[in-house]
């Protein structure tokens, strides 16, 4: 889903570096299927020092958040995606970070019509990440 929605935005796989805020993943057996459970603030906490260092070996330009665990991890405060989505914020990195939904957010959309929109949303997200705003200089 992502790399498709990179395609649709004009993004190569390659200018990109995709990370996890949460290295370990909780989840639950559901019949065949793993369902991903929410980590807690205390992994979330714990995993941050591999994120910095990370970041401080990539230098983005921006930091897309995909969720509210990695928006929560990047940011330090609790982040509700459905009304800071597809803005801009200013980080601890000296990058400003932008937040979307987690693709898998498409996939669980009750109807293939919302499915649909969802990801027309969230590739115009995607599209936004290209015009994020320049650093201001001092006056």
């Amino acid at each position: 889903m992502l790399d498709k929605a990179l395609v649709e935005a004009g993004i190569s796989r390659g200018q990109v570096y995709l990370t996890n805020a949460v290295k370990h993943f909780k989840w639950i057996q559901r019949g065949k299927r793993r369902m991903h459970q929410k980590p807690l603030i205390r992994q979330v906490i714990s995993c941050k020092p591999w994120l910095q260092a990370e970041l401080a070996i990539v230098h983005p330009k921006v930091i897309v958040c995909m969720g509210a665990t990695a928006a929560q991890s990047i940011l330090g405060r609790i982040v509700r995606v459905t009304r800071e989505r597809g803005q801009f914020f200013d980080t601890d990195f000296g990058v400003k970070a932008f937040i979307t939904i987690h693709p898998s957010a498409i996939l669980r959309q009750r109807d293939k019509s919302e499915q649909e929109k969802e990801y027309r949303r969230f590739v115009a997200d995607i599209k936004r990440v290209l015009r994020v705003p320049r650093p201001r200089s001092p006056s």
